[in-house]
């Protein structure tokens, strides 16, 4: 009992330093992943920041484009109006301040036509142009030209087509690849940050990255998902050059979210190697323990052998003298018995061998013998039933359960009291109840009573009732346990067998 108990004390000292470490490690992965997360969310932070910024420099630059083109076609009104007062100045008008506006547009591609169609001047235009004599030659080429009307003197008017200086439209290109390039870069910018960018409706996607597919094209899916992206963290709100408003969505990476259940699967495999180490040793030391036992065991059937084969030669001889014979009969008797022990013992880590076998007989063969070896002070009565129960036993281990079981009462009774043995069945199950008159068993020592090692007595090794569980349980696949007991009136142990 005190071994089993200091095994126990080592148990559980094992188990509290495993659980203070498991706990550490947890902390420090805790501690670790919180400062990965606050690294990551500050460059999202930066990111979604850069996003916002780079959005204002599209829009101002798109700003600037447009004042350039307003100013582009005030300037083109101008050289035109200049154009028209040289073409119908007077012989000694001075033009050189109009002449100085005409010289000075070396960049806007302009054309002056008459009230009839006639051109009546073009400048920075090319030469298939500047050849043309009326605007109807420009064909599909005027669709490429502003144009704004001029009046003049009464009813006269001009008409002036202009476009926008080459530069300009170098400079619109560059904005609408600006535009453009602005979803594409915001989405691989993030990395592996899932971001869905849509239209001022928050249901139309304009561009997505490291979003499946499946939930781009699942209308109930997007709308969820963007639910719970915009619970996580508010959208960036931006206001983009011929997109109008656009709603940016973000969430925490996968890797991120991963690396939050991290610490828990780090704990439950640590402890899945923990218990299988556990069981690993529990199975060990007990295929070891198991090992000595039936080296033991077997040793002790065999040193049984020699004494018990002289003991039987003795009682023949003994049956040949005139003296009482049933001295050498009881002698016999237990002859019998220690071979039947030898027996039991020689079977210890073989697989026993079950038999039909009448399980009345069995009980009242073995309580009368038992009878005869105990206090005449303890009595032992079997309520037989009326007929045979036949089940599948092997004989001598089921005779060495009843045998522990009697007598583990007869010393909870001191040597005085009674015990009953009564046999009861169901439609699949068989009960053995052995009643004894002792000392009864705590309700905590119930369960432990069946623990190998386990005894309340001053002698024996507290192996009797674990070995009458073992061939019960698994050999017998019933069980054994305590039905009831009370405190200084009994117990009642009870053996279930399979029909």
């Amino acid at each position: 009992m005190n071994d089993k108990l200091h095994t126990t004390r080592w148990k559980w000292l094992l188990f509290i330093t495993a659980a203070i470490v498991f706990v550490l490690i947890l902390v420090y992965s805790n501690k670790l992943i919180g400062n990965i997360a606050q690294e990551e969310r500050k460059r999202i932070e930066i990111w979604a920041g850069a996003i916002s910024y780079k959005a204002q420099f599209v829009n101002e630059t798109d700003r600037f484009f447009h004042s350039i083109k307003v100013d582009v076609g005030n300037n083109a009104r101008i050289v035109a109006g200049a154009i028209k007062k040289v073409t119908q100045a007077s012989w000694d008008e001075d033009l050189t301040f109009y002449q100085d506006i005409i010289s000075a547009n070396t960049s806007i591609p302009l054309i002056v036509v008459g009230r009839n169609g006639a051109i009546d001047a073009a400048v920075n235009l090319p030469d298939s142009i500047l050849q043309m004599r009326n605007v109807r030659e420009l064909g599909d080429l005027r669709s490429q030209f502003d144009s704004l009307r001029l009046a003049y003197y009464g009813r006269d008017y001009v008409t002036v087509y202009y476009q926008e200086m080459p530069s300009v439209v170098d400079l619109h290109v560059v904005i609408d690849t600006l535009v453009n390039a602005f979803f594409q870069e915001t989405v691989i910018n993030s990395a592996t940050v899932p971001v869905i960018i849509t239209d001022s409706t928050q249901r139309n996607v304009l561009n997505a990255g490291n979003i499946d597919t499946l939930t781009l094209q699942d209308p109930v899916l997007l709308s969820k998902r963007l639910k719970d992206m915009r619970d996580q963290i508010p959208p960036i709100e931006l206001d983009l050059v011929d997109r109008g408003r656009c709603y940016v969505f973000y969430e925490e990476s996968s890797v991120l979210k991963q690396l939050r259940f991290f610490p828990f699967i780090q704990f439950g495999f640590i402890l899945i190697f923990l218990i299988i180490g556990y069981l690993l040793f529990s199975t060990s030391r007990r295929s070891e323990q198991n090992r000595v036992w039936v080296g033991m065991s077997k040793e002790t059937a065999h040193q049984l052998g020699t004494p018990i084969s002289s003991l039987m030669a003795w009682t023949e001889l003994l049956k040949e003298m005139p003296i009482d014979q049933s001295v050498p009969t009881e002698i016999g008797k237990d002859v019998h018995r220690l071979e039947t022990i030898a027996q039991r013992f020689s079977k210890i880590g073989s697989a026993p061998v079950l038999e039909p076998t009448d399980l009345v007989t069995v009980i009242d063969e073995f309580s009368q013998y038992l009878q005869s070896r105990i206090s005449s002070m303890v009595s032992i009565t079997f309520h037989k039933p009326e007929h045979s129960i036949v089940l599948p036993l092997n004989r001598y281990l089921f005779e060495w359960v009843i045998e522990n079981l009697c007598k583990n009462s007869v010393d909870a009774m001191d040597g005085k009291g009674a015990i009953t043995i009564d046999v009861t069945e169901e439609k699949s199950k068989v009960f053995v109840d052995i009643t004894d008159t002792g000392k009864g068993i705590p309700n905590k020592m119930q369960k432990r009573i069946f623990s190998p090692g386990f005894t309340s007595k001053s002698r024996g090794w507290g192996l009797g009732l674990t070995l009458a569980r073992r061939i019960i349980n698994e050999y017998h696949k019933g069980k054994l346990f305590v039905k009831s007991s009370v405190i200084d009136q009994g117990t009642v142990m009870r053996i279930q067998l399979n029909k």
